[in-house]
């Protein structure tokens, strides 16, 4: 990427990515996970049984490992985590030719020319980190753009990504077939034909690789839940729970298989911790599933805690919610030319009925995961407006936008971008 301090240098320096090198890296650092997870487990007595497990009934799994060796154990507690897997729609060619995110990190040539189907997170993220390293990109989407988040939000993202990051959208479209012109070989991608629909109108394109984030399906249909009367939600396949318990008392979930959860690592970690120490610490403390603060790691980094502009003015009236909002220039990106600086925008939303308490707060640019974990705590303490106004800013950091937010969309006032730094 270049730098406005390029002119200070001198000489010329080539790099070129290493597609074949990054993967390797990455499997490697997977594989270190996974062993330092077992290691952990057996230094404080756990068994760990590598095979694929089914429910006979409410007390009693039988599990099948790859060599086929079976094993029977019985619990009198039992907690499911299988988590979710990546969908592919129903079209001819999908799961023929194309892969999802679970692959990208294990693809074993430079994905070339690639299609993002979808508009999750998940397929926003991986577009901007393959547009980043050069790759030609584009995100075919059917409505909107990171459906349950912030919209006026969600709309920003886009705009940056399009606009600065060399990103393109096809909006109002959905893919009707995949064909294959010339197969992959040699470590190269091969060429994929790419029909789809867009608004009644048939368009045609062709790709290197497509890959599919449409969604994911919870991990429960192959179980054996119904053996042990687990009840899950028949239109998503997840598990109805309370306070993480199914409906079969000594049965609890965990993670993305819960009904009406956040599908995140963090929540279902914290969850579980909590729910291991009610059972067997004498614990009463359960997770609170509100103000579970994200990031959203695309090239220009969204964070958010709490409500949704849109969710807040349905839920308590247009007026009694505040949106104080406005631009900023990002300090540490700031020698680096289309970063996108334009795009970066902070916003808190208040609740007036409740002497304007912050109920959701959103910002875009970079570093807004660290930006959104360091406010995430005043927030689930309840701060309001003037916490925020009575905070004293380090200067000079993006966090500190926030104790000077004055503008709010009730106003009308142009949001124009400062011209110092902050």
């Amino acid at each position: 990427m270049p730098s406005r301090m390029d002119g200070n240098w001198r000489g010329e320096v080539t790099k070129k990515h290493n597609w074949g090198a990054m993967v390797q890296s990455i499997q490697d650092f997977i594989h270190s996970l996974n062993w330092k997870y077992k290691v952990a487990l057996r230094d404080v007595n756990v068994s760990y049984i590598n095979s694929y497990a089914k429910l006979i009934d409410k007390n009693h799994i039988h599990a099948v490992n790859a060599k086929g060796k079976e094993v029977t154990v019985s619990a009198a507690k039992i907690l499911i985590a299988t988590g979710g897997r990546p969908k592919y729609p129903e079209i001819p060619g999908a799961k023929e030719y194309g892969i999802t995110s679970d692959d990208i990190f294990s693809l074993q040539y430079p994905p070339g020319k690639t299609l993002c189907v979808g508009a999750s997170y998940v397929s926003l993220e991986c577009a901007g980190f393959l547009a980043g390293l050069g790759f030609d990109t584009t995100v075919m989407v059917r409505s909107i753009l990171l459906r349950g988040f912030d919209q006026d939000m969600a709309e920003r993202i886009g705009r940056a990504m399009e606009e600065s990051h060399h990103v393109k959208f096809i909006r109002g479209a959905v893919p009707s077939k995949i064909e294959e012109i010339e197969p992959r070989q040699d470590g190269k991608a091969g060429r994929l034909r790419v029909t789809s629909t867009q608004n009644g109108k048939e368009i045609v394109e062709e790709y290197n690789t497509v890959l599919f984030a449409v969604g994911r399906d919870a991990c429960t249909s192959t179980i054996g839940l119904e053996k042990a009367g687990v009840k899950v939600n028949p239109d998503s396949g997840k598990i109805n729970a309370e306070y993480e318990q199914t409906n079969v008392p000594n049965i609890y979930a965990i993670g993305d298989v819960l009904d009406g959860r956040p599908e995140l690592t963090p929540v279902a970690i914290q969850a579980g911790n909590k729910l291991a120490r009610r059972l067997f610490a004498g614990s009463k403390v359960v997770y609170d599933y509100e103000m579970v603060p994200t990031t959203v790691f695309t090239p220009v980094e969204y964070g958010c805690i709490g409500l949704a502009e849109e969710v807040a003015l349905k839920k308590y009236g247009k007026d009694n919610i505040e949106v104080y909002h406005g631009r900023y220039r990002p300090v540490t990106t700031r020698p680096i030319a289309g970063y996108g600086e334009e795009h970066c925008y902070a916003k808190l939303i208040c609740n007036k009925l409740d002497d304007e308490r912050v109920v959701g707060l959103h910002v875009l640019g970079p570093n807004a995961g660290e930006i959104t974990q360091g406010f995430a705590l005043g927030m689930r303490l309840g701060a309001k407006k003037r916490d925020f106004d009575d905070l004293t800013g380090i200067h000079p950091t993006d966090a500190e936008n926030f104790v000077s937010l004055l503008i709010t969309r009730s106003s009308g006032v142009d949001l124009s971008l400062p011209q110092c730094c902050g």
